[in-house]
């Protein structure tokens, strides 16, 4: 198991991407810790996980809200002691164009895609840096080129790919690796949201599938410590 020993935070562990990303993380030998706002599906995650003979912590969590990273991190410290994986997952979503959209609407998102990854990750740097750790921003296709609706969306998809490109910059010397992950359109509950937001029929065989991006991010994770990959976009083979 090339994980065998690591502890890995995965947020938005509860369903899609983060799961399908914890899941694979705990078959691989981490101890994989599991954050996301809905208590039911992590501690279904975390049965499934040990079902397969992984180890996981179901962690709740909203990683918008300050007062439970601070809970969230301090809980890692204590119990764990340490940190070797940090996955981004967690994600919010709202569809409207700038005249029509809510500033409400920014701001949860904003709260969520960005500021949250930001706090976390601030909170944990020194544990990722005792460890010599690895940060994976899962973001979107809108991160590298907005397009009309989306523009709350696109902004702080655009805003973490900044905050990730920085951080890499300041921490490659500390022997910490950052990677974003740029996602096509995935089967997941917040795909089939977009979709039925946009008018579209959703036909979930047409699109990446969780598990195509988990073993992405793995493969990228487990390479010798000499190299180092900052970027990959990956998208649905179809076009739908």
């Amino acid at each position: 198991m090339r994980f065998k020993g690591s502890v890995a935070l995965v947020t938005g562990a509860g369903s899609g991407i983060g799961r399908a990303v914890a899941l694979a993380l705990a078959a691989d030998g981490a101890v994989a810790w599991l954050a996301g706002r809905r208590p039911g599906p992590l501690q279904a995650v975390a049965e499934h996980a040990r079902a397969a003979g992984g180890e996981a912590v179901a962690c709740p969590a909203d990683v918008g809200a300050e007062p439970d990273v601070d809970r969230l991190a301090a809980r890692l410290r204590s119990e764990a002691g340490r940190l070797d994986v940090l996955v981004h997952a967690a994600g919010a979503y709202a569809r409207g164009p700038v005249h029509a959209a809510r500033v409400a609407d920014l701001d949860a998102q904003y709260a969520t895609n960005l500021r949250g990854p930001w706090a976390l990750t601030h909170a944990v740097l020194p544990m990722l840096e005792a460890a010599s750790g690895q940060v994976v921003f899962v973001n979107s296709m809108v991160g590298l080129r907005a397009a009309a609706g989306v523009a709350q969306y696109a902004a702080t998809k655009h805003a973490l790919r900044g905050l990730a490109d920085a951080l890499r910059d300041e921490v490659n010397e500390r022997g910490i690796r950052v990677l974003t992950v740029y996602v096509g359109r995935t089967a997941t509950p917040m795909q089939a949201a977009i979709h039925a937001a946009e008018g579209k029929r959703y036909v979930p065989g047409r699109l990446l599938q969780p598990d195509d991006v988990a073993a992405m991010v793995m493969a990228a994770l487990a390479l010798p410590r000499t190299a180092e990959v900052t970027d990959i976009t990956i998208r649905p083979r179809m076009k739908a």
